[in-house]
């Protein structure tokens, strides 16, 4: 019996042990352009199959299902395979990591491959399928840059085009490297369509399709990087061979172009002539405070709107701040911007709305303001000021009504007006009956007697929450932290449903709070600027590198595929970290 069961787990151990699932590839070595085939092959049927990501490689056919069974001798044989055909996208050691299947309730993973990518290597050819026209001399992409050397924060485009030959067809094409624009502040012009035109390159006829626009303005002086843009494209060239009826075959193929980066050197604004009050305005405007009215009456308010308009950098500068009397309350302004960013740059009108309230009757005088920006087309700065505006207020208290005076005895006074010192007295009265009902037993008593029973409980835990809010000092100063934050990011959350217009708003808004903090303007914003400053300030290094990183990222996510959920965490995040910096700093 015992010799019976050693038999049974023999047969029971080399049953799991027959189990295979393993990764196997056609080279472990190979060009940036060559192609590579993974087979992940097991000898039992499994359900669940999950293949890896495939880091470093971009999958270009697959997957595909095979399954073969054969009966040999009243024995059988299994097999079923997935397989995928792989091109490189980067040079070095790539591993292709663990596939997962699941036989029998159990999960088999397949070991890692360790693949070995070199520089792109010549492929053999058939002579008679290979392409009458080469690749790499028929398509070009070029980014054409408009000025190469221009002033701060003077606006230059960027365009980039491909150029390919009128025998080469292009099927499908995607940007690998998406250029980030560093140390600019970036626009993306949208092309709806893309259309191939007739052009030339190098002295000979082609076709040419725009594929991308943007507008830059440079935010600091000296030589600065635009980084390159690449792109897979799929082809389909024309070949030595024809079909039955005489036509021209055609094969497919790939290729990888890039524009190469461009250097711009940027020449800083002329200090001669600079005004101390400059904002960093470039480009030709138009200056103009308006107030809604002039003449009021007692407790009326007026609006008073500052606006620039013109062509420049809108988005880029803040406008100067009315100053007013003591004895007239300003709330702080609305901000409204109306800017359309063409390819020639922005144009439009930005303003500051402000509501003001006088307190008294009488005239109050609002000062000229000035407003200076450098002119491009004389390479000066200009000053444009504002006429003196007057508010009168017709009525109400005078600034001296109510105000208390002390004589040398120390006995105070009611300081009396001179016009109204010797008033006429009226003696003619009006008799009114002064019969009432009695107030004993009147609702009013009754609500007045019971009144305090109801209070007094009310007030105790009013008293006990406050206690307990005012004893948690990390809850208020995070209460305080999110509620700073929710404060610059308020016009974001407007934009939550509109992807492009929320990620300006959001770069905008932590700009603005660096503005209020670092005391720094636009212009002189830079990641390692920023990062010196933060971390001077005694903010952590990971706060500083996530508000760093999430900067960055707004020009990306503007025109990358984005959920509403992905939106929304990224409003959080700006969220937290400003109130984390808040808290450092």
């Amino acid at each position: 019996m015992k010799k019976y069961i050693f038999l049974l787990l023999i047969s029971v151990q080399g049953l799991f042990a027959q189990v295979e699932f393993e990764a196997k590839v056609s080279k472990t070595t190979l060009g940036l352009n060559e192609r590579l085939r993974v087979d992940f092959m097991m000898n039992a049927d499994g359900d669940n199959f999950t293949p890896p990501s495939f880091e470093g490689f971009r999958v270009v056919g697959g997957p595909s299902q095979q399954v073969s069974q054969s009966w040999v001798n009243g024995r059988s044989s299994f097999n079923k395979s997935y397989s995928y055909f792989l091109l490189p996208t980067q040079k070095g050691a790539v591993v292709i990591r663990q596939a997962s299947v699941e036989i029998n309730g159990q999960i088999y993973k397949t070991n890692p491959v360790r693949i070995n990518v070199t520089n792109a290597v010549e492929l053999p050819k058939d002579p008679n399928n290979a392409p009458q026209i080469s690749a790499d001399d028929a398509i070009h992409l070029v980014a054409e840059v408009s000025k190469a050397n221009p002033y701060l924060n003077e606006p230059i485009t960027v365009v980039y085009k491909l150029y390919f030959s009128y025998n080469i067809g292009i099927t499908n094409q995607r940007e690998l490297n998406k250029p980030k624009y560093n140390d600019f502040w970036s626009q993306n012009i949208e092309i709806k369509q893309l259309v191939a035109e007739d052009g030339t390159f190098n002295g000979e006829r082609c076709r040419v399709v725009v594929l991308k626009k943007v507008v830059l303005y440079p935010q600091k002086s000296g030589k600065l990087e635009i980084e390159p843009l690449s792109m897979d494209l799929d082809l389909q060239l024309p070949t030595n061979r024809r079909d039955f009826f005489g036509r021209v075959q055609i094969v497919e193929d790939s290729k990888r172009v890039s524009a190469g980066s461009k250097v711009i050197t940027v020449r800083p604004l002329p200090e001669k002539g600079k005004p101390a009050d400059f904002s960093g305005a470039v480009g030709k405007f138009a200056f103009k405070v308006t107030p809604s009215k002039t003449n009021l009456k007692n407790g009326e308010s007026l609006d008073l709107k500052v606006a620039v308009s013109g062509t420049g950098n809108l988005k880029l500068f803040t406008l100067p701040k009315p100053i007013v009397p003591n004895s007239v309350e300003m709330y702080d302004p609305v901000h409204n911007e109306k800017v359309n960013t063409p390819l020639s740059g922005m144009n439009g009108e930005i303003s500051d709305s402000y509501t003001i309230i006088p307190q008294f009757k009488g005239k109050y005088p609002i000062k000229p303001m000035a407003f200076t920006y450098f002119d491009l087309g004389s390479g000066t700065y200009k000053t444009i000021t504002s006429p003196e505006i007057m508010v009168n207020v017709l009525d109400g208290p005078t600034a001296a009504e109510g105000a208390v005076a002390e004589n040398h005895s120390g006995v105070s006074k009611m300081k009396v007006t001179a016009g109204e010192q010797f008033q006429f007295i009226k003696l003619k009265t009006k008799v009114a009956s002064m019969h009432q009902k009695d107030f004993l037993g009147s609702g009013m008593f009754y609500s007045l007697l019971f009144a305090p029973f109801l209070i007094i409980p009310i007030i105790v835990m009013a008293r006990k929450k406050k206690e307990a809010i005012d004893g948690d000092v990390a809850g208020n100063r995070i209460r305080l932290s999110n509620r700073l934050a929710k404060k610059y990011l308020s016009e974001a959350k407007k934009q939550i449903n509109n992807k492009e217009l929320f990620y300006i708003a959001l770069e905008k808004a932590m700009h603005n709070f660096l503005k209020a903090k670092l005391h720094i303007e636009t212009s002189e914003m830079s990641k390692d600027k920023i990062t010196e400053i933060l971390l001077s300030k005694n903010a952590q290094p990971e706060t500083v590198s996530a508000f760093i990183n999430l900067t960055e990222n707004c020009e990306f996510a503007r025109y990358a595929p984005a959920s509403s959920g992905a939106i929304q965490q990224d409003f959080d995040k700006a969220v937290a970290i400003i109130s984390e910096l808040e808290k450092q700093i």
